[in-house]
């Protein structure tokens, strides 16, 4: 018996995902189904759904199952759920389709029949309400609530068949992992508590210590890191795979760390996303996922540790993957190395403050980070990434408004 945390809902995995000649049959069939666009939000949603992330969902939510989460942080069944995964359309395709409908999922950027919905409820929807419940806030400035606003008028719910997973397989190779995969490596490990670290970025030296404090007291950690299209200015999955890799081989015990991605979009929502990070790291197998300073913050429409203070509020029966809380970290030069909080007595003129922010405008300004900020080996990947740019591709980074960690 596998002694991993169970996927969320205490059931089987449920990925929606067809194979073999189920797949074939379908893929055939919706050729010639209405066609109905997805934006590559969407499509990454799809996707989760298919390969079991997003497991017990069946498919896209319902008006009463968005409300219920918008309002509740649980869908109208009761199951623990913090973010809505919907679909949206326009007003005039919504009204081309009827109730039980099956109808082909394209994604708008590829043009590829990447699954079948059949319709159970089309729906309007405040989004105001949305953006207010999820993000904490209606601004337009937020790229999440920029996400939202964009969406169609309508939202159409059902149940999917997922037909395919895109670019994902191909393009990230071995970095692509599916919940079952991830779950028979920390089973073939003999691992029982997994902590998952959440990252769009590469790891500088406070990641490293965050991750090295779960190994402490954990079998492992999964470095998980976002696939899906990030905002202008980030550096891209392959350049950070490479880092990252890099990292683990020099500064890492064998076998304490395994480095995987998976195939979602950011929504920037600060305390909700990290929920919402949990709830799918209890499918990939995770027993704790790692919460530092801003995690998928934005700007400053969170404080520092609201996203750890949320937890509070969500028992382990609702969520089972839980929290690892920690501090503030940074480089104390009269600890001579990495500290938090918690650990140093020392004053911030002693402090080198690190974050992902920071480091992404050093490079981006061809400065080189000190050796307390980043490791070397990782700096130079990252020099050479930032050297192949041209001046019109080198996106500002401002402090203020940019995503942090």
């Amino acid at each position: 018996m596998s002694r991993l945390v169970p996927p969320h809902g205490g059931g089987n995995l449920k990925p929606l995902l067809l194979e073999g000649d189920a797949l074939e049959k379908a893929k055939s069939r919706a050729a010639s189904l209405p066609k109905l666009r997805m934006t590559s939000r969407e499509t990454c949603d799809l996707i989760m759904l298919g390969i079991g992330a997003f497991t017990p969902l069946d498919g896209f939510m319902g008006h009463a199952d968005w409300q219920s989460v918008c309002e509740n942080t649980h869908m109208a069944n009761g199951l623990f759920w913090p973010i809505p995964v919907t679909l949206s359309a326009s007003k005039d395709d919504a009204a081309n389709l009827h109730i039980g409908q099956d109808v082909a999922l394209v994604d708008d950027e590829s043009d590829e029949i990447m699954g079948i919905l059949t319709v159970g409820e089309t729906y309007a929807i405040d989004k105001e309400l949305e953006c207010e419940s999820i993000f904490g806030t209606t601004e337009m400035d937020h790229p999440g609530v920029q996400k939202v606003m964009a969406q169609g008028d309508m939202n159409v719910a059902g149940s999917v068949q997922v037909l395919s997973e895109g670019e994902f397989p191909a393009k990230y190779g071995d970095i692509y992992k599916r919940p079952a995969e991830t779950r028979a490596l920390f089973e073939e490990k003999g691992w029982a508590s997994v902590a998952a670290f959440q990252t769009r970025n590469p790891m500088h030296r406070s990641h490293e210590f965050l991750a090295k404090i779960a190994i402490e007291t954990l079998d492992g950690v999964l470095v998980h890191q976002v696939l899906g299209k990030l905002k202008p200015g980030d550096i891209p999955a392959e350049v950070r795979a490479e880092a990252i890799d890099t990292l683990i081989d020099k500064y890492f015990v064998k076998d304490t760390v395994y480095q995987a991605g998976y195939p979602m979009e950011m929504r920037y929502a600060g305390p909700k996303e990290a929920l919402l990070h949990a709830v799918f790291r209890q499918n990939y197998g995770c027993s704790h996922l790692i919460v530092g300073r801003d995690h998928a913050g934005v700007g400053d429409y969170y404080g520092p540790f609201d996203a750890q203070y949320i937890f509070d509020q969500v028992s382990e029966e609702e969520l089972r993957t839980r929290p690892l809380k920690i501090d503030w970290t940074f480089f104390c030069y009269k600890c001579h190395g990495m500290a938090s909080m918690k650990t140093c007595p020392h004053g911030k003129d002693d402090r080198l403050l690190l974050s992902g922010t920071k480091l992404r405008k050093m490079l981006s300004e061809g400065e080189t980070p000190p050796a307390e900020f980043s490791r070397p080996e990782v700096v130079k990947i990252l020099q050479k990434y930032y050297a192949s740019l041209k001046d019109g591709e080198k996106v500002e980074i401002k402090l203020h408004k940019a995503a942090t960690g």
